[in-house]
């Protein structure tokens, strides 16, 4: 079992503390895509609903807390949490409350003339440079809203802000359904897997990812990395990568992650063949190449359809897939294939009763791109960073807050 494991176990869930006519605060992570006003995608909404439905139908008033952004401590207007109010009081079908901020009087005045029942969405916590300082005397003011804490943001676990891990100082606390949803899936996954056991990483950078590789190399069976990631790979084998983004300083550590694969028994699988381009363009004409290498002068942008066939027949044979990554720059539609090849045939594992999991971030993005829904993957992460560092094995400070209660 291991140390985050057993962290998890001591954490108080929501649903035990029969919370009724309190004042709540909660932390959640609302921190969605808005374009000129207009809500993108509304998962992490979504995704707190069933904690918010048992607080309301406990007649308590909820107090919400969420960050936007990186407004770097002062009002950014672009970076404001009001376009979420509307939308929130859509979806939970309860009054929502705006907060013209997240403490002081303008704050008080809010929360005190909401009634039970109803909910208040503070504003932007990062519009304070004290948040993300981990300020003590910062959380104490958040504080002064709650008689109980909630936590339901997973993905800003992985920070050590005041609204996470200094606020367990001043309130009892516990963890929502969200929360506890996101650790049973990864945890079950990283501690006890039904094996075969796929893990798919892809991205831009080695450098990002590097810790999760190393840890993913001692829990899987076969591993797949795709993405620009996957060319400092097949460089650290000698295979010609062209004009292929290349992380010359981490050469070394992709042939240590390929020998310490070999000798784990661990199958490792690279693209075998590539979509190339001269130039990355939208409207740039794309080729395939006949083997792994890319020819000089031209630049990888997406796995061929030789490796879509390869990736997902070894997604079909998995019994348990976690998947961070898109497999190539699926945001231009030329280059999306393969990433969206991986999630449709993921969904595809879910129906035929496999276990999957999407290490959120540009992963859920992906789905949107291949129309699946997120319903037919058996969990979407909220948090790319924080399921990252959980699958790292690292402690999660927001939990570690909690957890010494």
């Amino acid at each position: 079992m291991t140390t985050e494991n057993k962290t998890v176990l001591k954490l108080a869930k929501v649903q035990d503390a029969r919370l009724k006519d309190k004042n709540v605060l909660m932390r959640v992570d609302y921190n969605v895509p808005i374009k000129d006003g207009v809500i993108k995608d509304d998962t992490r909404i979504r995704e707190t609903l069933k904690t918010l439905k048992l607080l309301l139908e406990g007649n308590n008033r909820v107090v919400l807390m969420a960050h936007m952004g990186r407004p770097k401590g002062q009002p950014v207007e672009k970076y404001s949490l009001k376009p979420v109010a509307a939308k929130l009081e859509e979806l939970a079908g309860a009054k929502v409350h705006f907060a013209p901020d997240c403490v002081g009087p303008e704050a008080d005045k809010v929360v005190a003339a909401a009634k039970k029942g109803e909910i208040v969405l503070l504003e932007n916590l990062r519009f304070h440079a004290q948040e993300e300082k981990n300020d003590d005397a910062f959380a104490k003011q958040l504080a002064k809203h709650g008689e109980f804490f909630v936590q339901e943001a997973f993905g800003a676990l992985h920070r050590a802000h005041a609204s996470t891990a200094a606020i367990a100082a001043h309130l009892p606390g516990a963890i929502g359904f969200l929360v506890q949803k996101e650790l049973e899936y990864l945890d079950k996954a990283m501690v006890s897997p039904v094996r075969p056991f796929l893990a798919i990483i892809g991205g831009a950078k080695v450098a990002d990812k590097l810790s999760v590789l190393y840890s993913l190399i001692e829990k899987v069976d076969t591993l797949i990395i795709g993405g620009g990631m996957a060319y400092t790979f097949l460089a650290a084998q000698n295979t010609n990568i062209g004009g292929s983004l290349l992380e010359a300083d981490k050469v070394e550590e992709a042939k240590n992650i390929i020998l310490k694969a070999h000798r784990n028994n661990v199958e490792l699988l690279l693209p075998a063949d590539h979509r190339v381009v001269q130039e990355i363009k939208p409207d740039a004409k794309v080729d395939v190449t006949q083997a792994m290498a890319v020819p000089d002068g031209w630049i990888g942008v997406d796995i061929g359809p030789r490796t879509e066939l390869l990736f997902a027949d070894k997604i079909k044979g998995a019994k348990t897939i976690f998947w961070n990554g898109p497999v190539g720059i699926f945001e231009t539609p030329a280059f999306a294939s393969g990433s969206v090849t991986v999630a449709n045939t993921m969904a595809q594992a879910t129906r035929a009763g496999s276990t999957t999991i999407l290490g959120g971030g540009d992963t859920l993005s992906v789905l949107k791109t291949a129309k699946v829904k997120s319903e037919n993957i058996s969990h979407c992460s909220t948090g790319g960073g924080a399921s990252l560092e959980f699958v790292e094995g690292k402690q999660l400070p927001g939990l570690v807050a909690l957890s010494q209660k």
